[in-house]
């Protein structure tokens, strides 16, 4: 067509024709990209389900850990409370200040322990992988969300890390493992009595170090039970968007 138009030396008309055969290419480009684009934002938007499901899920095991976490640690301030009502009773006799004296180290003197499921998150941050979140919203409440996971293992650590200087000398200097169960046979035959009159006598060292782990364990069930209500927070975020 075009050497027809051209031997004929009907150049308006070549031009014309020219000028189509440029538009039929540009929209021939544009729909392949618009195909293209659809087919990259159903791969965004499958891969965005994907990550959403997989934080609902995570999020939802760390209200499970959380609130077993909370568990432990109010069952230790129990201990530390019975101990401490036990040493200060005068009435209290031998086996019961052995058996809170057990009960506390059992349960009270253990250190708080901070873990939650990251996985997703972190994937998404490494990744840049992020922007697949296209709620700007959700993204922005993601990332504060886990910014108060590192806070509240920050606390954690540094409680623990007051308290082992403390702790520490206390253990060793009274031998408090003879008073546990697993452990007490190590010390051979042990006298009850001699064992309850050390309580008695060391009253304020072991409530002194009882105090320590009320506050290393009462802390973190503060803050344990906040970022409860902050999670149940993003799983209603996360569910909002999965049914859009």
């Amino acid at each position: 067509m075009r050497q027809k138009l051209l031997s004929e030396n009907n150049f308006s008309k070549y031009l014309i024709y020219a000028i189509g055969e440029i538009i039929l290419v540009v929209i021939g480009i544009l729909i392949a990209l618009q195909i293209n684009n659809a087919n990259e934002n159903r791969k965004s938007a499958k891969q965005e389900n994907l990550y959403l499901k997989r934080l609902l899920s995570e999020n939802r095991d760390d209200i499970n850990t959380f609130k077993n976490n909370i568990s432990d640690l109010e069952k230790g301030i129990e201990t530390i409370e019975n101990l401490s009502l036990v040493l200060n009773s005068k009435d209290s006799n031998d086996e019961r200040l052995i058996a809170a004296a057990n009960d506390f180290f059992g349960y009270g003197s253990i250190y708080p322990i901070f873990s939650s499921s990251t996985s997703t998150f972190d994937d998404l941050s490494s990744t840049g992988n992020l922007k697949d979140i296209r709620n700007s919203e959700l993204r922005d409440e993601l990332v504060k969300h886990y910014a108060k996971h590192k806070q509240v293992a920050e606390w954690i650590r540094i409680g623990t890390e007051w308290a082992l200087p403390n702790d520490a000398p206390f253990t060793y200097n009274n031998s408090i493992m003879r008073f546990e169960p697993v452990s007490d046979f190590l010390f051979g035959e042990q006298n009850q009595s001699d064992l309850a009159n050390h309580l008695r006598d060391k009253k304020e060292e072991y409530i002194n170090n009882a105090a320590v782990h009320f506050w290393i364990n009462k802390d973190p069930i503060d803050k344990l039970k906040v970022l409860i209500t902050d999670t149940n927070e993003i799983i209603n975020l996360i569910e909002q968007e999965l049914k859009k």
